[in-house]
This record gives structure tokens, sequence and C-alpha cells, in this order.
């Protein structure tokens, strides 16, 4: 069984002062689903899926990386 720890946790502004730090793709889907600011977006949509398929195992951990990413970067809370 492989593992589904990322290379480098993705950090997150949850405001000024705070930041989560997602490690992996079940990490990523439960922060998706429970503390993303906006539900919905391509972006989003696209994170869920790869990070639902690298659970999976259908879809190898940096793809879903690389989409939890830019999904970050579209909701505005990936930390510089």
């Amino acid at each position: 069984m492989s593992s589904d720890l990322w290379d480098k946790p993705i950090e997150l502004m949850i405001d000024s002062d705070h930041f989560q730090s997602v490690g992996n793709s079940r990490d990523a889907v439960a922060y998706l689903m429970s503390s993303w600011p906006t539900k919905g977006g391509k972006s989003f949509s696209a994170a869920r899926r790869a990070c639902l398929g690298a659970i999976d195992g259908k879809v190898d951990n940096a793809t879903a990386k690389r989409a939890f990413i830019r999904a970050a970067m579209e909701a505005g809370i990936l930390r510089p």
C-alpha cells in the first residue's frame, strides 16, 4: 500500500495570523468539504476529484497536489 503523503505540505491562509497545513489527499478532501471558503468552481471540483482519485489509488499524489494548489490559488488562500 503506497503512502498518500505529499512530498511537502501545502499551507493555506485561514486568516492573517493563522495557517492550515495540508499534507495528503485525505486532509485535502476534508478541508475542501468542510472549510473551503467557496464551494464549486472548476478548480474546486477538479481538486476534489483528483484527491478522491488519489485516495482510491487511481490518481497519483503529485497530480492531486497540483490540483489542490490550483484550487487554493483560485480561492486566494494559498500561503505565499
